[in-house]
Formats: C-alpha cells, sequence, structure tokens
C-alpha cells in the first residue's frame, strides 16, 4: 500500500544502455541511478530535449545503490533510486529529493503452455526465492492454481546481483508478508540470497529469464511488458489475487487502508539532486527538467507502464523545485 501525507510520502520505495543527448552548449548534465525507472526517465529526457533544445542531459541506469554513491562522491549532477535515504545521509550529502513515478515489482516466469496465468501469495513467494519451494508442481503452487497443469519440473530462481531499490521493493514487500521470509532474510537493496541466480539490472533478469525455461525473477513491470513476459497475480492485503496494470497499480494510492482492486507490490521511485550544485546554467537546466517531468512529463507515464503522481502532490513537488531553483 502506498500512503501519502500532506506534504511528503510516507513508503521507501531500473539495465538500459545510457542515453546521452547534446545540447547546443556541448556541456552535459549527468545522471545515475535505479534500472526500474529507466524507460520513463530516457523518455522523459527525449521528449524534454526536443522541446527545450539546450545542455544535454544523460542518465545511465546502474543501480539505485551505485548511483547515490556517484552522487556522493560529485561524478553525477542528478540521481535516482527507489529507496528514500534516511534523513541523516540526505543532510550529510545535502541532497533534495523529488518523487516521479509510481510503478511496480512483478514475478515474471517463463513456463510454456500453460492455461492461463499463474497465482502467487505472499507465502508461495517466499517459499520459492528461500529455496523452499524447488518444483513448479508443488502443492501449495497447485492449490493456488487449480485447473493449471503445472510441470513436474525445478523452479529456476533468478534475482539481482546489484544494489537494487528493485530488490529493496520486492523484499520488503516479502518481510511485511511472510514471518519466514522477514527471519529468514529480510529486506534490503543487497540480500544474502539462499538460492538463484544472480543477474545485473532488470534487463539481466528479463534477458535470463527469457533464455531460461520454468525461471521466475522479479523486476519492474515494463520490462516484463517489453520482453513479453508472463508475469503473475498476487494476492494482497483484501485476500485478491491481483494482476498489474494502471489501475491496480493506481489503487493503493487511492485508499490508506487494504484496497480491494490494489496490486500489492508498488513503490514512489526518487529523484535525488544535490543543494550544493552552483548556481547558473546547468542548475537552472536541471531545474527545468524537473519542474518538466512532474507537469508534462507525468503525461507520459501510463503508456510506459508506470502510474503518475497525484496531482496535489505534483504540485508539491513543483513547488519544491522552485525553491531549489531559487537557491543560492
Amino acid at each position: 500500500m502506498i500512503a501519502v501525507w500532506k506534504g511528503r510520502i510516507a513508503l521507501l520505495a531500473v539495465g538500459l544502455l545510457p542515453l546521452v543527448l547534446c545540447g547546443q552548449s556541448g556541456a552535459t548534465l549527468r545522471g545515475a541511478g535505479a534500472t526500474f525507472p529507466a524507460p520513463i526517465y530516457q523518455k522523459w529526457i527525449e521528449s524534454f530535449e526536443r522541446g527545450a533544445p539546450g545542455i544535454g542531459l544523460s542518465y545511465e541506469a546502474v543501480g539505485s545503490d551505485e548511483g547515490i554513491q556517484r552522487l556522493r562522491r560529485g561524478e553525477v549532477d542528478f540521481a535516482a533510486s527507489d529507496i528514500l535515504p534516511d534523513k541523516n545521509i540526505q543532510d550529510q550529502m545535502g541532497i533534495q529529493t523529488f518523487p516521479s513515478v509510481v510503478g511496480a515489482v512483478v514475478p515474471a516466469y517463463n513456463i510454456q503452455g500453460l492455461a492461463r496465468d499463474l497465482r502467487f501469495t505472499p507465502e508461495v513467494l517466499a517459499g520459492i526465492f528461500l529455496g523452499r519451494i524447488t518444483k513448479w508442481n508443488d502443492p501449495r503452487v497447485r492449490e493456488i492454481n487449480r485447473g493449471v497443469n503445472l510441470p513436474a519440473a525445478d523452479i529456476v530462481v533468478v534475482h539481482r546481483s546489484d544494489g537494487s531499490g528493485t530488490t529493496y521493493v520486492w523484499s520488503e514487500y516479502l518481510a511485511k508478508t511472510s514471518t519466514e521470509w522477514r527471519e529468514a532474510v529480510g529486506s534490503g537493496s543487497t540480500l544474502h540470497w539462499l538460492v538463484g541466480q544472480a543477474e545485473r539490472g532488470n534487463d539481466g533478469v528479463a534477458g535470463a529469464l527469457t533464455r531460461t525455461p520454468y525461471s521466475i525473477g522479479y523486476l519492474e513491470f515494463i520490462y516484463a511488458l517489453r520482453n513479453e513476459l508472463s508475469y503473475g497475480a498476487v494476492k494482497n492485503a483484501a485476500g485478491k489475487f491481483v494482476r498489474p496494470d494502471i489501475d491496480s497499480i493506481s489503487a493503493g494510492m487511492r485508499s490508506p487502508g487494504p484496497e480491494r482492486d490494489a496490486y500489492p507490490i508498488a513503490s514512489f521511485t526518487w529523484l535525488l539532486v544535490s543543494s550544493k550544485m552552483p548556481a547558473g546554467v546547468k542548475r537552472e537546466r536541471l531545474a527545468a527538467f524537473l519542474d518538466w517531468a512532474l507537469s508534462s512529463g507525468q503525461r507520459e507515464a501510463g503508456a510506459l507502464g508506470y502510474v503518475a503522481l497525484p496531482e496535489e502532490l505534483a504540485g508539491q513537488e513543483r513547488a519544491a523545485v522552485a525553491r531549489f531553483r531559487a537557491q543560492q
């Protein structure tokens, strides 16, 4: 469930080749970080540059952890993360954070010839990713997928190798819904995995799933769509199995309690900028991009499988961008 209160957001909430668009001045604003929102950020950069030529922007999808570290070391002008750094780290680094869109993490799998898409409970997902459910025809999987002829094949688990906000979102969900997972693994951007093969980035996981029969992994929704992967319905807090789509991801934003039609593994993702960035052309250009992303850019979210921010929140964040722009 995604909770929003007046002023800020309460949920802590992907790789593609870096996109570089060179502006007229020859300078470039460099960004790096989460692979989770990389498709929408690439689209935004293209659209923004087309409508407002100037200093170019680049974004390299290297994972949330690496993006934050590059911002800390002054190697990039902005970062992206699906994990909101705690307030002490924000203060130490002198960063400001801006939510950009909402996305979903989905259980995607490669099993050919099934009569319908699979269903998953938190307990079954935890059991699979802990290595305690090892066959696709395990009784616990069959119980929630009656009428599906599941193969007697070993389950091949695929997970992230890099410090990942997608991993954080996935593991935070499992830690909240499965005592077994919480006690054995917990949550974080990097985990001590008990089973499975490791791949870098959402695109790495998607590629492994495409190549590997009987595999299952977790990845951002748009990567499942782009790679034509099967993905399952997940049982939510209201007891309903829900497949991710724009409506079901949006439903989690409409109510502070269990929402019957809400897909349960969804999160805000964030853009991070340094408040110490010197005043000048680059700061003005970055502020203009942020303001555009929080206004016109929001209209491009749905076509790529993301959910736009509520207008009230987007308005609050545009006001925060104005303050960033005015800082000396």
